[in-house]
């Protein structure tokens, strides 16, 4: 009952430690981070980081401490009782000696010296018992989540597409999808085509859906209705392998680790050559710049590539996907934090690159989808305006509204041969200086 009790209050002891040891890791992680060294000097705000981490040392001091004299506590009842034992012994004897029983000195001594046989590896298999379980309650959280199902997974029968094999047509046909907890449906009935050497956009207000359609296009998630088909294959019979050969991913955060320039640009294709490498980046129109520093591409980024701005963290990122060649290329907000002149270089490349491939983008930015195949705008999770650029300015609705939010009310303006016509039928040449920021 002892051993019981002890075990069951060393165990919640051992839980509370690894949940407070968690807590100040996680502090530990954010403010000595160069973003969180960052952010809390520009709020004055270190003080309150400085608190906020004693506190949870305080806490995780305190947890400790109780684990231990709960430990320290019953092995010292334990073995206290393992010493008095012996005394008993002998004192239970010298009576029976007195009454003539006869009991004999050796008998006794006999007696004892094996009672500390036992008792010496009986005292250290609960020691041995009460740190088995200990470690149990320690590990009980990674078990936590190595017990997790994960909601994708690889279908039986999944199918192992070489990349050779697949040109890149994609197909939404008529997807429903919410996201897991979550009773509003974030998609409804997205039903359209993406052909090989399209570039197809994705514009509309934030929190539209436009990501929501990239991610399941990567098979981040699973549909709840319809299917996503690249060359007729559903998603969900594609292996991993072939679905991550298949599928590039530009994301909106263009994560870095803190590794070499060519490492990370090299990281979905490890055994890829130094002729690969600077071909991705010089595509990316990052090549340049990685020159201009004095290890080339053997630079360290650092954490999470702080020795780089957004614009070059975005285009090693786009370098990283195009190193990998594949079909479908999907670009979510990949080029919002360059500036125009690395823009132009970046369409000047997906212009070349898309010939081959499949391309899906989402923008916020009219001016770097202006010569998308198709634009489809994204209101609400269904897709409620498509066409060309110079199509959705004349339909007057929703793209219409959105160019004009970023270029001003003054009039909408479709390209022609001879430069931009206007609402009153006059052209406006290409090199007139006016509005030229809306030009591709």
């Amino acid at each position: 009952r002892l051993v019981g009790s002890e075990m069951c209050i060393r165990d919640r002891y051992t839980r509370e430690m690894q949940i407070e040891t968690a807590a100040m890791s996680t502090i530990t992680q954010e403010t000595l981070s160069l973003s969180g060294i960052t952010l809390a000097k520009l709020f004055g705000q270190q003080r309150r980081e400085v608190d906020r981490f004693t506190e949870s040392s305080e806490r995780l001091s305190a947890a400790a401490r109780r684990q231990q004299v709960i430990g320290q506590a019953f092995f010292t009842v334990i073995h206290t009782f393992l010493s008095i034992t012996p005394i008993v012994v002998y004192l239970a004897a010298g009576y029976a000696l007195d009454g003539g029983t006869g009991l004999t000195a050796g008998t006794i001594v006999a007696f004892t010296t094996l009672q500390n046989r036992l008792f010496f590896p009986v005292s250290r298999m609960l020691e041995t018992f009460v740190e088995l379980q200990s470690s149990r309650a320690l590990f009980g959280r990674i078990f936590a989540y190595l017990d997790v199902e994960p909601e994708i997974v690889e279908s039986p029968g999944a199918v192992a597409v070489a990349p050779g094999e697949l040109t890149g047509a994609t197909r939404f046909d008529h997807v429903h999808f919410h996201y897991p907890g979550n009773e509003a449906a974030s998609l409804g009935d997205v039903d359209f085509v993406a052909e090989p050497g399209q570039l197809i956009a994705f514009v509309g207000p934030s929190g539209a859906g436009k990501s929501t359609v990239l991610q399941l296009v990567a098979r981040l998630y699973d549909p709840d209705q319809g299917a996503i088909t690249i060359d007729g294959h559903d998603l969900r019979d594609l292996t991993f392998d072939a679905l991550a050969d298949a599928v590039g991913f530009v994301t909106q955060e263009s994560y870095m680790f803190a590794g070499t320039l060519r490492d990370n640009i090299a990281y979905g294709h490890p055994e890829a050559t130094d002729d690969q490498v600077v071909r991705a980046a010089t595509d990316a129109a990052i090549h340049d710049r990685i020159m201009e520093f004095e290890d080339g591409y053997d630079t360290v980024v650092g954490e999470r590539g702080f020795r780089l701005s957004g614009g070059e963290r975005q285009r090693i990122a786009i370098a990283r996907v195009l190193l990998t060649d594949p079909k479908v290329l999907v670009l979510d907000e990949a080029t919002s934090a360059l500036d125009t002149a690395s823009e132009r270089r970046i369409q000047e490349a997906l212009g070349r690159l898309v010939a081959n491939r499949t391309t899906l983008a989402v923008a916020h930015r009219l001016s770097t989808i202006r010569a998308a195949d198709v634009i489809h705008v994204v209101d609400g999770g269904h897709i409620v305006e498509s066409g060309t650029h110079e199509q959705l300015l004349a339909a007057g609705e929703q793209y219409a509204a959105l160019y004009r939010e970023q270029f001003g009310d003054g009039e909408i303006e479709t390209e022609c041969a001879d430069g931009y016509v206007l609402p009153d039928g006059s052209i406006r040449p290409h090199h007139h200086p006016r509005r030229a920021l809306v030009r591709s």
